[in-house]
């Protein structure tokens, strides 16, 4: 339940007891403190399922993207131009997710993996940040989101300069680039496996060797 959904029917309520009957001999107002007790504890227990960040992320405006990254352009050369990028713990769980996961594919696809991560983020079915969700579930062997994580190989960076570039893309998803390649994907699979939740899943857009779908929304 929202604030407005709350508001709302608190005064649709109140004002059905504007005009009490004069045959009723029921103080009105009895039952009105009754409901409106009742309505904040409803929204008291609906808040508190929200976490902290989760609340936060709906109560503050959108941040101004960084300078040059609501103007991203898919394209090699376009990477290529922007300084090489450092960052934060955020950053770095991002940039190593990129690497392991689409280091091969375009810049597009790239970008597109990223929309996924940072679509979960924003989701309340998924942890709060970028390092919570990329390691959700980190420790069981391949029962993990992200197969790099838990397939029982050391993560070592070898290709410094392709690590660089899905930094820089890191960063630029970190700082505002638009998110409007998959359609609020957030799933994602390559063509050579075919998971069971793909069939149920809506289809958003295929990138590359990347499938990406959005998962149903719940009722």
């Amino acid at each position: 339940m929202t604030r407005s959904v709350f508001f709302a029917g608190l005064i649709a309520f109140v004002t059905s007891f504007a005009t009490p009957s004069l045959a009723n001999d029921v103080d009105p107002t009895v039952a009105l403190d009754g409901q409106i007790a009742l309505l904040l504890g409803q929204e008291r227990a609906v808040l508190s399922e929200v976490s902290a960040a989760h609340f936060q992320g709906l109560t503050t405006p959108p941040l101004k993207a960084a300078a040059g990254m609501d103007s991203v352009e898919y394209t090699r050369s376009w990477v290529s131009a922007q300084p090489v990028r450092k960052g934060g713990d955020e950053w770095a769980c991002l940039t190593q997710a990129l690497y392991f996961e689409a280091r091969g594919e375009s810049v597009k696809g790239q970008f597109g993996v990223a929309e996924v991560i940072l679509n979960r983020v924003a989701s309340s079915r998924y942890p709060d940040t970028v390092c919570g969700v990329i390691h959700q579930g980190t420790g069981k062997k391949y029962q993990c989101q992200f197969t790099y994580t838990c397939d029982g190989r050391a993560e070592v960076v070898s290709e410094k300069r392709a690590y660089d570039a899905v930094g820089k893309i890191a960063y630029a998803v970190l700082n505002g680039a638009p998110r409007n390649l998959t359609s609020g994907a957030t799933h994602y699979h390559t063509n050579a496996v075919n998971p069971r939740w793909a069939k149920v899943f809506p289809h958003t857009t295929t990138i590359g060797v990347h499938r990406f779908y959005r998962q149903p929304s719940r009722t």
